[in-house]
């Protein structure tokens, strides 16, 4: 004869099945916040909140314009917002994408930028808390954008820097051939490239400039630099 299962014990079995299920539940920050959305139109960058407190945050980015857009998180650096913290690229039309990132307090800025390029459409943002110690600085101090054209570089004839910057160079290929960025220090030796890219192509490279001095670069893809795609900028 088959034995009947105790009542109470099933009934307490059925109330625990509630609390295991929010066990099991997935946190999509990593740290207990919600997700913060940034909406990024071709004319406008919507950040959700404009308050967040210090830790490891998750932005949802949705692009809604026609353009494929990128969106960056900049930290403050000699009175400009131009250090890199965070960034997300390549999120194309109707497309969403997740950025987590670590912040400390202070303030920041959202930018999009839709066709990828330009200083974007940003918001600015605020952080309330500890602010972030020196190993969790992010892996470069700010970007420099160059544009490749035959036969011309341009966007690193006014360009400066200090000793010790990170630096990442994007180039973004409007030519109709590829090319490439390299870099030499004042000993002439080459510090980074930026590999060959190929046209309505963007590369970008993190290059350290650690010592003080003129600094060249050129394209080296065949006569590309006797053609006038060189020059040289100073680092202090």
């Amino acid at each position: 004869m088959p034995t009947s299962r105790p009542l109470p014990l099933l009934a307490a079995a059925l109330l625990a099945l509630p609390l295991l299920a929010a066990c099991g539940g997935n946190d999509s920050t990593g740290s207990g916040g919600d997700k913060v959305a940034i909406t990024a139109t071709d004319t406008a960058c919507k950040v959700a909140k404009s308050e967040l407190q210090a830790g490891r945050t998750t932005f949802g980015v949705t692009n809604e314009g026609d353009k494929t857009t990128e969106v960056y998180v900049y930290g403050e650096h000699d009175g400009a917002y131009d250090r890199v913290v965070s960034e997300v690229e390549n999120i194309g039309p109707g497309i969403s994408r997740d950025m987590t990132v670590k912040l400390g307090g202070g303030t920041y800025e959202i930018a999009c930028k839709p066709g990828q390029s330009g200083n974007g459409i940003r918001q600015k943002i605020t952080v309330t808390g500890a602010k972030a110690e020196p190993q969790d600085e992010e892996a470069y101090d700010r970007e420099v954008e160059v544009e490749v054209k035959e036969h011309k570089l341009e966007g690193l004839d006014t360009f400066t820097a200090k000793a010790g910057e990170k630096i990442e160079f994007k180039l973004e290929n409007k030519g109709t051939t590829e090319h490439e960025l390299e870099l030499f220090g004042p000993d002439g030796k080459e510090v980074g490239e930026v590999s060959p890219v190929k046209p309505g192509v963007t590369g970008e490279a993190v290059i350290a400039l650690v010592k003080p001095g003129t600094y060249t670069y050129k394209c080296g893809i065949g006569d590309h630099a006797d053609k006038g795609m060189k020059g040289s900028f100073t680092v202090r």
